[in-house]
């Protein structure tokens, strides 16, 4: 009845064994303890607590990374699954993991130049956006569907505070109301779908639910349970019918949540969204069952979320909201190269996301750099830059240049590998498949190239006002330039961009070998 102590020691041992795969998450988990600790010490009560972010997050990454790098010296050994289950260490979650805390370090750093949140609020703003991090985290790793909900929810609820933190801001608050609402139900219609899915096969792991469906088959409660935990997934990504709180809230919160949200976020969606798509696809051993299946209703819902992220963006003024539909767009586009579920096209959408951190994450910092000196996030604000602020103007058209996909940058190599693996796949359902099934990717690749060319005029839009309009009659003050911390931060995101660009093989590789975490033919 009572266990014995050769079973205590077995546990231990299981125990230290997964906390030591845990390490990452762990580091992020001691920060948020020291920032909401903190402020009893009376000289931490006084202290801006960015640095105690900061160090926590190196911390991560440094153990993420060691434990990449372990993994390739054993023959690309990893630990597999831990925690009774509940997570998977493996490539995949490995790659993902670095991305989001990546994007968490940035964003810090980010805020430390910027000035937002002050000493006074720090403590708190830190602690919900390193508990927003941690939910990512675990998104990328989980292997259980319960597990799946409760890092959803982890990755959400910060969020919902960060997009209301600024204190006085009306938008704020009702952005943040608006997220809290529209996240709620999401929630509510994932949970539905996950309690299908395990009621109907008895159980909750990923790979039992897999097997469960490769025997079964695609029936109603089968596809029921897939597409209401997909809602949760949509959410997270902002794809259509699910991105309507995207632009509402990216408008009310501060520029560095706005630019956190756009680029952490869906670095988590991506990480569980491939998970459980290639791992549903693993489990029916290849074939065209899955593509044609849920492969299709991805590839719909990627082909309406990058159109309407693209055509919503034609008629903004305000710098963050027009960025947030461009964040929509390249949802769809990630989306992409999902719906193939193809190794091929995993690791595409991986160096695409690893892309899409800097220059998206770059964008939005140019625009916080323009609202701390002019007090506007306006179009307006930004007329004449490049002779108020040369360099600002001028990393802000490569920033732009690549998320249009202009070469030779990083953004042109994500979408070029994206559109390419589309094109493969194509042609092998024309070959060996479904031809049907070829027509659809087909038309997958054509909205993907008609939309980026579609994108380049409110890209350009902002490029043209920085470079061209004159800043005479704008009534904004004189744009001092920025301090080396700023433009360091900037020229740093612009390298990465161009050298990842010019050279894409480190990157890809990485990416390949996550991808390759799932057996799939």
């Amino acid at each position: 009845m009572f266990p014995k102590l050769f079973d205590i020691d077995r546990l231990q041992q299981g125990l230290q064994a997964d906390l030591l795969i845990f390490l990452p998450e762990l580091a992020v988990c001691f920060g948020v303890v020291l920032l909401l600790l903190a402020r009893l010490v009376p000289f931490f009560d006084r202290a801006h607590l960015g640095g105690v972010a900061v160090a926590a997050l190196v911390g991560a990454l440094f153990a993420a990374i060691a434990q990449i790098q372990d993994a390739q010296q054993s023959q690309g050994t990893w630990a597999g699954a831990y925690f009774n289950g509940m997570l998977t260490a493996d490539a995949w979650g490995g790659f993902v993991r670095v991305v989001v805390l990546a994007a968490a370090l940035l964003t810090v750093l980010l805020t430390l130049i910027t000035g937002i949140p002050d000493k006074d609020d720090s403590a708190d703003f830190y602690a919900l956006l390193l508990g927003g991090t941690l939910g990512m985290m675990l998104m990328a790793s989980a292997s259980h569907l319960l597990m799946v909900f409760i890092a959803v929810e982890m990755a959400s609820l910060p969020g919902y505070a960060l997009a209301g933190f600024l204190k006085g801001k009306k938008t704020g608050s009702e952005a943040a109301l608006k997220y809290v609402v529209y996240g709620a139900a999401a929630s509510g219609v994932m949970l539905y779908g996950i309690s299908l899915l395990s009621g109907t096969f008895g159980s909750a792991a990923l790979k039992d639910v897999s097997a469960g469906i490769a025997a079964r088959g695609f029936d109603l409660p089968v596809l029921a349970g897939l597409g209401l935990t997909l809602v949760g997934l949509g959410f997270k990504f902002a794809a259509v019918p699910f991105q309507f709180w995207c632009p509402d809230v990216f408008e009310g919160a501060a520029a560095e949540v706005a630019g956190f949200l756009s680029v952490a976020s869906k670095a988590g969606a991506v990480g569980l969204g491939g998970r459980l798509l290639l791992s549903l696809h693993a489990g029916h051993e290849g074939g065209w069952a899955v593509p044609s299946t849920v492969g299709v209703w991805v590839a719909v819902v990627a082909m309406l979320t990058v159109t309407f992220g693209n055509l919503a963006a034609f008629a903004q003024t305000n710098l963050k909201r027009l960025l947030a539909y461009s964040t929509i767009a390249h949802a769809g586009y990630m989306l992409m190269g999902l719906a193939v579920l193809t190794t091929g096209g995993a690791g595409a959408v991986l160096y695409y996301l690893a892309a899409y951190v800097a220059m998206n994450l770059g964008a939005f910092g140019v625009v916080a750099l323009v609202r701390n000196a002019t007090g506007s996030e306006d179009l307006s604000a930004a007329r004449g830059l490049v002779k108020r602020n040369p360099l600002a103007a001028v990393c802000m058209t490569l920033f732009l240049a690549s998320l249009l996909g202009l070469p030779p940058l990083a953004g042109f190599a994500g979408k070029f590998q994206v559109f390419s693996t589309v094109y493969d796949a194509a042609r092998a359902a024309t070959a060996s498949g479904p031809p049907w099934l070829g027509g659809v990717f087909f038309a997958l690749l054509a909205v993907g190239a008609v939309n980026t060319a579609l994108s380049a005029y409110y890209y350009l839009k902002i490029a043209r006002a920085m470079l061209l309009d004159d800043p005479e009659g704008v009534t904004v003050p004189v744009i001092h330039k920025p301090q080396v911390s700023a433009a360091l931060f900037l020229v740093v995101l612009v390298a990465f961009l161009v050298a990842a660009g010019v050279v894409w093989d480190p990157l890809t590789t990485q990416a390949n070998l996550a991808a390759g975490a799932f057996v799939v033919k």
